[in-house]
């Protein structure tokens, strides 16, 4: 072999590894756009990877979408989050969209900043996610930056014996050093069988997400009513407090809450004001106003009233109220002398433990000087005595009444205790 022939050997070699690397890398990128062209293996690339870091199984079986150029987009559908070998999900949704920047990619998790976040239909098992959080290590709750806000559609939170139905959620934006704002409608349902529904329309406010010594001050105003098979309570009402939370839940302290109000029950409209006071928390499924301060100003037959106690709703509802009513309402039962002779306010004591419809027992104790009164209602059938026109002119109820002495058309009668029955008359 001659010598430019053993030289053109090396460069013929050279050119032919160059053309198989050429080869393979646009084997490669052909098989790499392949790849990137289906959404489904992106997003489910993407979601095994969130979950992974999170400790959860993160799935979607709907049509995803994406987005690489400019700020970087995903879309899935039908997606179910849920802790692993857990029969149910902690949260799902018809439709999930998130859209944040290329420098919080770049981050891996230094920086929180996202564009947008949008649900449809998203449903929050909140004992299956308090469930979850358990099981994460401890660390410093970080509040994230949404620069195009966050909106929630048709959404559905769940807790141990109530629920909050149709919620929809406008927040244009947060961050975590910004006060904030927020619209928020929905309906809060109390048991399986809805007997207690509250359909609410809030715009709400809240100064410092990531303040240190909680999630700062909130305060929202709106619309809200209290709905029962037997009567409704709409107002307009206006709340404040400042905001501390845990893994369990919340608390709510310095909580203020004041609103106009309408009883509506069959033909009868009671107007009246009312304002509560205290501290608010919620903490494994028991929701708690201790101490509570109530303030009650209505007229004819709403009484006037200012009183402290407590108020705790769980399995079942927990009233007790000790304070003094202005005075004796004209609209109720005319108290005999020298009961009705005195205005002097009338100290009172009220308890109540039953469901949450108030249709349990409710007692009340009542004493002025010497003469005290001891009962016991059920608050429904004491407002269908309200309601009616015709019947008997004392409320329904139990107790007794002792005084030392008592008047009664020109006859004076000492030592007396009289005792009230509403059950059932003899055949």
């Amino acid at each position: 072999m001659t010598e430019p022939q053993q030289a053109q050997r090396p460069r013929s070699n050279r050119r032919r590894n160059v053309l198989i690397a050429l080869l393979v890398l646009a084997l490669a990128v052909l098989l790499s756009l392949r790849w990137v062209s289906r959404p489904d293996q992106v997003a489910r690339l993407t979601l095994d990877q969130l979950g992974q870091a999170l400790g959860l199984e993160i799935t979607a079986s709907g049509t995803s979408q994406y987005r690489l150029r400019g700020a970087p987009m995903l879309v899935v559908r039908d997606l179910v989050v849920r802790q692993p070998g857990a029969t149910k999900p902690l949260l799902t949704a018809q439709r999930a969209y998130l859209s944040l920047p290329w420098s919080t990619i770049r981050a891996r998790g230094a920086d929180l900043t996202i564009t947008r976040i949008e649900l449809d239909a998203p449903q929050l098992d909140l004992p299956a996610l308090q469930a979850w959080q358990a099981t994460r290590p401890p660390s410093e709750a970080r509040v994230p930056t949404l620069t195009d806000g966050l909106q929630v559609l048709r959404g559905r939170v769940i807790g141990p014996g109530w629920s909050i139905e149709a919620l929809d959620l406008q927040l244009p934006s947060l961050h975590p050093q910004r006060p904030v704002a927020a619209h928020l409608a929905g309906r809060y349902v109390r048991g399986d069988e809805g007997h207690i529904r509250v359909p609410f329309d809030l715009h709400a406010a809240l100064t410092a997400p990531a303040n240190a010594a909680g999630l700062g001050a909130v305060g929202a105003v709106g619309a809200l009513t209290v709905e029962t098979p037997g009567w409704r309570l709409p107002m307009q009402a206006r709340l404040s407090g400042r905001v501390y939370r845990s893994e369990a839940g919340f608390r709510l302290e310095r909580f203020e809450f004041g609103a106009r109000a309408r009883y509506v029950g069959g033909e009868v409209e009671l107007p009246f004001a009312f304002g509560l006071a205290g501290d608010l928390g919620y903490r494994g499924g028991r929701l708690a106003l201790e101490p509570l301060a109530l303030d009650l100003r209505g007229q004819g037959l709403v009484p006037r009233l200012d009183a402290r106690g407590r108020f705790a709703l769980a399995d079942a509802m927990t009233l007790q109220l000790g304070g003094t009513l202005a005075r004796w309402p004209e609209a109720w039962p005319t108290l005999p002398p020298p009961l009705g002779q005195s205005a002097a306010p009338l100290p009172f004591e009220l308890g109540y433990r039953g469901d949450s419809d108030l249709s349990g027992t409710t007692s009340l104790h009542l004493q002025r000087e010497a003469t005290r009164f001891d009962g016991r209602f059920h608050l429904p059938e004491v407002l269908e005595w309200m309601d009616a026109t015709m019947g008997t002119p004392l409320p329904p109820l139990d107790g007794t009444l002792s005084t030392p002495r008592l008047e009664i058309a020109g006859a004076v009668l000492e030592g007396v205790e009289v005792e009230f029955d509403d059950g059932p008359a003899a055949p």
